[in-house]
């Protein structure tokens, strides 16, 4: 099922309506740079976002806010200053890459396996209650009744930490952790109706209409450089939503038709079609600014093997993105 990513040193921000510059440049810098040993210039920075209608001020700050995040360091002590993405970042960007590009490619194997939270919280613990209810959400469950959540999978370890977490301080709580079965997982009491299938069906309908013209435009050759490197991040941007918030139930829980199949195609036809012309829009763009660019830039792709997504041209090290291969970059 639909795993979520588990916590470390490194925090993404959090995905939400309309691309904020920090969402926007980890966006960007997941899909375009695969080392840490690169130099990025942070008027490089302010040059990619400017293509995006960000203004200097507002990439300064996204640059900002991801140091402190870990996902980027800076290099010495120059002006202007120098970034890096950290290892750990790297290694971040990499898996989340791996989720984005694979989700929806094939049906997970169903064991039939939820896992359950259940808890108590006594009316002096409100606010608890409701961070209790974010992390549970942030971790894929859904509440099939106020106080008891649930979701797809057989791994229970996240939301033991979480409860464990949020709730040891709080006096008089309650709460369990189980490994549950469903006799009618599909009836109108099941687990299926704790979710809004309608609501998602919808949003996948959307993204297809959305980006109708953009795939038949790719396709037919008629998207410049300067218009696919836009693009294609859209794209993406809104793709990697679904990956976070679609709990990837098994077929026999979902509604017929289920458009994810077709949005995941559109998806890959803009994703697949647009990436050298969008590399090619950012080397032009910061090469001004940063006369190695082009050695480093690169974009992902989905991969022949579902297992492994990686930037074209050749596959980096496994020490943590430390720099590029002997090998030909597109």
């Amino acid at each position: 099922m639909n795993a979520r990513e588990p916590a470390d040193d490194v925090r993404i921000p959090r995905a939400q309506a309309g691309s904020s510059p920090q969402h926007l440049l980890t966006t960007l810098l997941g899909e375009y740079l695969d080392s840490a040993d690169a130099d990025l210039p942070s008027t490089a920075v302010i040059a990619i976002l400017r293509e995006f209608g960000v203004s200097e001020s507002s990439a300064r700050a996204a640059l900002s806010r991801l140091v402190k995040r870990g996902l980027i360091a800076t290099r010495g002590k120059g002006r202007p200053p120098v970034y890096h993405l950290t290892p750990q970042a790297i290694a971040k960007h990499r898996s989340r890459m791996q989720h984005f590009l694979n989700f929806g490619s094939h049906p997970t194997p169903w064991t039939g396996e939820w896992v359950q939270a259940s808890f108590s919280i006594p009316n002096s613990g409100q606010a608890s209650r409701h961070a209790l209810r974010r992390s549970l959400g942030a971790l894929g469950f859904v509440g099939l009744y106020d106080s008891v959540w649930i979701r797809p999978g057989s791994d229970a370890a996240p939301v033991k930490e979480a409860l464990r977490e949020l709730l040891h301080h709080v006096e008089g709580a309650r709460w369990s952790v189980l490994h549950v079965r469903f006799d009618e997982e599909a009836g109108p009491h099941g687990p299926a109706s704790a979710y809004d299938l309608t609501s998602l069906a919808s949003a996948y309908s959307s993204f297809i209409q959305h980006y109708a013209e953009l795939r038949a435009a790719s396709r037919g050759g008629e998207v410049d450089a300067a218009r696919a490197l836009v693009a294609r991040t859209s794209a993406m941007d809104s793709w990697r939503r679904f990956a976070d918030i679609d709990p990837d139930l098994p077929p026999h829980l979902l509604p017929e038709p289920w458009p994810r199949q077709e949005a995941r195609e559109t998806f890959l036809d803009i994703h697949s079609t647009l990436g050298s012309l969008a590399q090619a829009r950012l080397v032009e763009v910061v090469t001004p600014h940063w006369p190695e660019a082009s050695s480093w830039i690169t974009h992902f792709q989905a991969s022949r093997n579902p297992s492994r997504p990686e930037p074209t041209g050749g596959t980096w090290p496994s020490d943590g993105g430390r720099g590029p291969s002997d090998q030909t970059r597109h």
